[in-house]
Parts: structure tokens; C-alpha cells; sequence
């Protein structure tokens, strides 16, 4: 008996609590209705085998020497051509010294409105011009300003914001953001908007209240009369497609600890903040002239801190210290203090994870408007539940390595983007375009067919221009499906081998109580890791030649 004609109806759901399962069987969809997010998948999981599989056989038979594999994908090749070309702008830097003339008046730094000076002949010969006259303000202007909550969480974002803080590796914040959506404290986290759709405003008070451990925070959007705010920049159907921005079910967190604990209140405070009024600030801007050369100072005072309330006594939220001026009158005049200050042009910074994450999401560029960014979504390179993945392998395959928080390329890695001259394997932009298309797909404006019958027709092509190549180049790559081959040791030569992991038993656990702290070969964990325990501090954020001692401090400080 055939199957086809038997209704079959999918549940969609973004949490895992009770009462989000029980709405989700209760309002089950046709399986139709999902027909385009299939062909979506089957298109990218089929696109990325064929040009992975095709272009990897292809360099590695024409390129590498016998046995080696020239790993190369639709997303990693981009991904790493994105690392190189950021290295070499940094080799190829040559730094240039300028100078700065910037002179003090009542105690308060104004800088000259023509900004750098390439000769240090021609602003010292200003700054004697100016010595002896005096500094007039010119014109005093005062404008408000107001600045909007942060944007809540996707997965991008959030592994950002985790590594900027504590060093996390995406890998590592993607672990834990899914251990927090199957405890049912967080929703679906393998998202890549930043928006909640429509249908979801009517359960945001029950959310919030439900937040008990937030009460305070959650009081002034839940007092009589107070309406949450419904606001486009946090509300918006069209930009919301399989699942919502990630934020908390309303289920209790107190079983959280450690670094769960860390990602949750995070989470947590960036929703609350989402519902809270502008921030309001007032910008002076103070011009003045000596002779014929124009300064400039300018500061900032908070009227409202509105949502910044809620980060007061968070250093890596609270807004930049600026200088507050003090009160000026135009026309007012004085001595001052002029001075030059020499600086230096300074190369790009190496990518960390955080900003490589940002730089895949929108193509290479570097954009730092929340709504620009969101627009360039669209052509990023992969996807957010798979760009961690990608890091990873370029790491497992010796194309990356970490410095620190930085991320550098390998010889390797390098001589491997070099090799490869058709831009199209390489290009973010354009892998950012086929992701354009497989998101129409997405949308029924594309076609499937459309989409493989392109895809074809371009290996073909790279296949035959590779072929073409009649020089002999050959690079090396170390073959990640096999460890380096090690030299034999005589039994002479052989040394003890240090233990794996070191007991360290006067400190406590700080997390389950139980254990102990030990020292791994990249962190400190806890003696009970096999009953269960999830503490773990990486040496980035806790180094690994602190004494017990200071060990012990810093957790009680950090606790």
C-alpha cells in the first residue's frame, strides 16, 4: 500500500520547556509548508559535497605531492583566504610616524582641526606661531542624543560577545548555548536573527515574570500601568524565517553554574534590556581658535542612562568614560599649553574568533552598524550553526593556528591560498552570494535546479581551467587524515613522561562543592569530570603558572 497520500504534519518549536511542546503539538504544521527549507539544506549539503569533493581531488592530484590531501570547501577555502590576506596586509605594513598639535586650556585637551601632520617641521613651526597668543572659544553647542538597547542575541553575536569577554572559542560558546537550550532555560540557539516575530509579544510579561532571580532588573517593565514597549527593532516578522533571536524560556536557572551560569546572565540581561527606554546623552562641543588655527574639544554627559542602568557595575557594558567639560562661554579667552605629540600609523589587528566570526558573517567587510550588519547577512559566508565547525577544521587540518587570542595562518595555509588562482574558490563575496541563493531558496524565489544546474557548470569549469595548468607547482601539506611521522627513539633516549593532569587538592570546586581543581594540558577542571561536573577554566582567562594561591584569589574574586 503506498504512503504517499498519508498527511504528515511537523512540530516546530524554538524551546524545550513544557508548555512551548505542548503549544507546538497542539498547532502542528503541514509538512508542505516546509518544502523550501528542504530544498534549501539538500541544495547547500549537496553543492558543498560536490565542489568539496570535485575541487579537493582536483588540486590535491594536480598540486600536492603524492599521498597529501589540498583540503578545500565552499566555506573554508573563503574562511581561510579571508585569514591570509589579513596576515599579509599586516607583513606588508610599513608603519608612518605623525604628529599631533593639541594645546590645554583650563585644563581641558583641545586637538587641531587639521587632524595629523606627515612633517614634523610644519607643526612645530605652528606650535612657536601659537605660543605666546592667546586661545579664544569660538563657539560652544550642546546636542541630544539618544542610544538604543543592544540587539538581542543570535548565535554570531553571542559567540562575539563570549569570546571578546572571556576568550571562549565559538566551538566552546556553541557547546554550552545548546547545553542551555536542552536544560530549557534558553530557546533554539542555532539562529541567525537577532528579531522575534509578532506572535511571541503577547508572552513577554509571563517571561519576565517568571525570571525570578531578575526580579529587581524585570520591575519597572511589570509595575502597574507599565506596558512593554513594541518596538520594530526587536519585533519584526520579515526578518524572521525557521526560529526567533535566542532569549530566555522563563525556566529557572538555578541549576546553572560556572560558565552556564556566565552565558545565561548574559543573555538574560541583554532581553531585559531590550524592553528598556534609550539611553539619553548630551554631546558639548567646544571650537576655538589661536590666530588663524582651530581647535576642537568635545564630551559627553548621560542624562537617562535608561537600559546602561542595568550594566552600571558591568565594566564590559557601561559605556566609555567620557570626558565630562567643564562650562565655556564664547568669547572667552585665556593662555593655554600647546604641545606636539608624535604617534604612529598602526597595522590591521590579526583576526581573533570573535572578529573572524563577525567578518564571515558579512562577507569580509568590516561593519560595525547593528543594522548594516544585519542587511549583509544575507551573503555571509556559512551558516551560524556551522561557522564554528569550520574554525575547528581549518585548525584540525594545520591551515590556523592560535597565538594567544589570535588567529594566524600556517605555511601551509598560506602556500595553499597562493596555489589557488580562480577567485571564485576563494572569494567571500561571491561564496556570500551563493548563500544569497540558497536563502531565496529558502523563500520559493529561487529554484533548486536553478541553483545545482549553476553549481555544475561552474566545477566543470574550474575542473578544466585547472587542467589546463601546464606548470609543475607543488606545495606540501601536512595530510590531516594522518598524524606527522615521528622519529624513533632509542630506549636511552626516552624521558618520563610528565602526568597528563595535575592534582591541585587545597582548592575546592567551585561549581559542584565536591571535587577538586586540577590542571589540564588548556585549563584547570574539576577532579569529578566523570561524574558530571562542567567546570572549566581556560588558561586564557585563568594562566596556567598562577600559584594555588593566586588561583584560589582570583576564583573568589571572580565567584
Amino acid at each position: 500500500m503506498a504512503a504517499s497520500k498519508v498527511p504528515v504534519k511537523r512540530l516546530w518549536i524554538s524551546s524545550l520547556t513544557d508548555d512551548a511542546i505542548r503549544q507546538g503539538f497542539s498547532s502542528l504544521k503541514p509538512a508542505a509548508d516546509f518544502n523550501n527549507l528542504y530544498l534549501a539544506g539538500l541544495s547547500r549539503a549537496a553543492g558543498d559535497w560536490l565542489l568539496g569533493m570535485n575541487a579537493t581531488r582536483l588540486f590535491s592530484l594536480k598540486y600536492s605531492e603524492p599521498g597529501k590531501v589540498l583540503s578545500i570547501g565552499r566555506v573554508q577555502t573563503p574562511t581561510l583566504a579571508l585569514i591570509v590576506k589579513r596576515q599579509q596586509e599586516i607583513r606588508n605594513f610599513k608603519p608612518e610616524d605623525f604628529w599631533e598639535l593639541k594645546t590645554v586650556y583650563r585644563d581641558v585637551t583641545f586637538s587641531s582641526t587639521k587632524g595629523r601632520y606627515s612633517a614634523e617641521a610644519d607643526a612645530a613651526k605652528i606650535l612657536e606661531e601659537i605660543k605666546q597668543l592667546p586661545l579664544t572659544v569660538t563657539s560652544v553647542t550642546k546636542k541630544a542624543g539618544k542610544e538604543a538597547p543592544p540587539r538581542l542575541f543570535d548565535l554570531t553575536a553571542l559567540q562575539v560577545e563570549c569570546n571578546k569577554r572571556w576568550g571562549w572559542t565559538a566551538d566552546r560558546t556553541l557547546q554550552l548555548i545548546q547545553t542551555l537550550y536542552e536544560k530549557k532555560v534558553t530557546t533554539y540557539p542555532r539562529v541567525d536573527t537577532t528579531y522575534l516575530p509578532d506572535d511571541v509579544y503577547p508572552k513577554i510579561p509571563e517571561i519576565l515574570r517568571k525570571m525570578n532571580p531578575y526580579a529587581p532588573q524585570t520591575a519597572p517593565l511589570l509595575a502597574p500601568g507599565a506596558k512593554i514597549p513594541k518596538t520594530k527593532s526587536v519585533f519584526d516578522n520579515s526578518k524572521v524565517t525557521d526560529h526567533h533571536a535566542i532569549i530566555p524560556t522563563g525556566e529557572s536557572p538555578r541549576m546553572l553554574a560556572g560558565d552556564e551560569k556566565l552565558m545565561y546572565h548574559l543573555i538574560a540581561l541583554r532581553f531585559i534590556a531590550a524592553f528598556y527606554p534609550d539611553c539619553q546623552f548630551e554631546t558639548t562641543t567646544v571650537l576655538a581658535s589661536v590666530d588663524s588655527y582651530e581647535f576642537k574639544a568635545s564630551g559627553k554627559v548621560i542624562i537617562k542612562p535608561g537600559w546602561r542602568e542595568l550594566f552600571k557595575s558591568d565594566k564590559d557594558e557601561k559605556a566609555e568614560s567620557d570626558k565630562i567639560l567643564p562650562p565655556f562661554t564664547e568669547g572667552e579667552s585665556g593662555p593655554h599649553e600647546p604641545s606636539l605629540q608624535k604617534g604612529q600609523t598602526s597595522p590591521p589587528k590579526p583576526y581573533t574568533e570573535g572578529t573572524l566570526l563577525r567578518a564571515m558573517e558579512s562577507a569580509g567587510k568590516t561593519v560595525d552598524d547593528e543594522t548594516l550588519r544585519e542587511a549583509m547577512k544575507e551573503n555571509g559566508i556559512g551558516r551560524p550553526s556551522t561557522r564554528a565547525a569550520i574554525i575547528e577544521t581549518l585548525f584540525r587540518r594545520h591551515y590556523i593556528a592560535r597565538e594567544r587570542k589570535n588567529i594566524v595562518t600556517t605555511e601551509a595555509g598560506e602556500a595553499l591560498i597562493e596555489l589557488i588562482e580562480i577567485e571564485l574558490l576563494k572569494s567571500a563575496k561571491l561564496t556570500g552570494l551563493w548563500e544569497n541563493k540558497l536563502r531565496r531558496i529558502e523563500r520559493g524565489s529561487y529554484s533548486a535546479t536553478e541553483f545545482m544546474d549553476e553549481l555544475k557548470a561552474m566545477i566543470s569549469e574550474i575542473v578544466i581551467k585547472v587542467l589546463s595548468d601546464n606548470t609543475n607547482r607543488r606545495i606540501n601539506i601536512v595530510d590531516d587524515h594522518k598524524p606527522a611521522a615521528k622519529a624513533a627513539k632509542t630506549p636511552k633516549e626516552k624521558k618520563p613522561r610528565a602526568p597528563r593532569l595535575k592534582s591541585i587538592e587545597e582548592i575546592q570546586c567551585p561549581v559542584c562543592g565536591s571535587g577538586h581543581l586540577i590542571k589540564g594540558r588548556t585549563a584547570y577542571g574539576c577532579s569529578r569530570f566523570r561524574e558530571g561536573c562542567s567546570l572549566l577554566l581556560p588558561f586564557e582567562q585563568y594562566p596556567a603558572d598562577l600559584t594555588p594561591a593566586k588561583l584560589r584569589t582570583k576564583l573568589t574574586k571572580q565567584k
